[in-house]
């Protein structure tokens, strides 16, 4: 007796058959629509290469930003790829300190203004009231002070040192940080997570900082890079005004300052620190709207 035929099973349609779905965590989902962003991305990467130029390259570089070579006033060339300026200093090594420096007082301008203002818009948008009326005409009245005239006189009592720069310019834009966490948190206080930390016994403290703060992360992380590109712009004002930081020391604003007579003469001079700026400052403002829809959860289209 043989055995019955056994009946082979059709496989199912493609439709039907069963598929497993890898789960993502927020920040892998951030950083993926991040790096859908091409122009933010892009922008990072040149960000990331000036940032090596500014701090790597004065390592690297045969000539230093504060000694002369006996040619004076020459153009670009292979010796010297950005020139000299009329005392002989290579342009090259003087971009790379001012550049240094630049970066320096915008991004301690953006830490120091991005977390005054984070707690003192989050407690404005907490405590709402009469705390939120008074912290926050503080900071209107801060908003249409005139920063270039109050930075000036400040930062020129500082001695030029490029800590005490960012310091002031840090106290006179923090308020803008400080509006935007107050919306986002006004909006956040009454959701259900915060009833629930309030019925659990949770202080005021840890609402503040444990839930309300965490999820106000997207736009206080777009405000902060757009004090990046204020930051640098700010202080490259006040160092074309003499008001910032002061020779023997340099900036990219001072460049600018030095070689405003020359433009037609030594371009070189002028176009190169100017170069520097603009990169700087687009770069930072692409990568901050690239986290910004990054960081939007009701992001349906990156960009382009």
């Amino acid at each position: 007796m043989t055995d019955p035929p056994q009946q082979v099973r059709a496989p199912l349609p493609l439709a039907d058959q069963p598929f497993a779905v890898t789960e993502r965590t927020q920040t892998q989902l951030v950083l993926r629509r991040f790096l859908r962003h091409r122009l933010a991305v892009l922008s990072l990467l040149v960000f990331v290469l000036i940032v090596l130029f500014a701090f790597v390259g004065p390592l690297l570089w045969k000539y230093t930003y504060f000694t002369s070579t006996p040619d004076n006033s020459q153009p670009p060339s292979l010796t010297h790829p950005f020139g000299t300026t009329g005392d002989g200093k290579d342009l090259l090594a003087l971009v790379m300190r001012g550049t240094q420096q630049s970066v320096k007082i915008s991004l301690l301008i953006a830490v120091v203004s991005t977390a005054f203002g984070t707690i003192w818009g989050a407690a404005a948008g907490y405590f709402r009231g009469v705390v939120d009326a008074v912290l926050m005409r503080i900071a209107d009245l801060v908003i249409i002070l005139p920063i270039l005239a109050v930075a000036a006189v400040l930062a020129n009592s500082s001695d030029g040192a490029w800590w005490m720069v960012s310091l002031v310019i840090a106290g006179l834009v923090w308020s803008h940080v400080a509006r935007v966490v107050r919306g986002v948190v006004l909006s956040l206080r009454e959701r259900e997570f915060v009833e629930a930390a309030r019925a659990l016994g949770a202080t005021d403290a840890r609402i503040i900082f444990r839930h309300l703060v965490p999820n106000a992360i997207g736009p206080i992380i777009v405000a902060a890079t757009v004090l990046v590109a204020s930051g640098i712009l700010i202080e490259t004002a006040l160092s074309f005004l003499g008001f910032g930081v002061q020779p023997p020391d340099t900036s990219l604003g001072i460049l600018i300052s030095e070689a405003r007579t020359a433009v037609q003469t030594r371009p070189w001079l002028f176009y190169f620190p100017g170069l520097f700026i603009i990169l700087i400052a687009l770069c930072v403002n692409f990568i901050g709207d690239g986290l910004r829809d990054a960081l939007d959860p009701k992001q349906t289209r990156v960009r382009q």
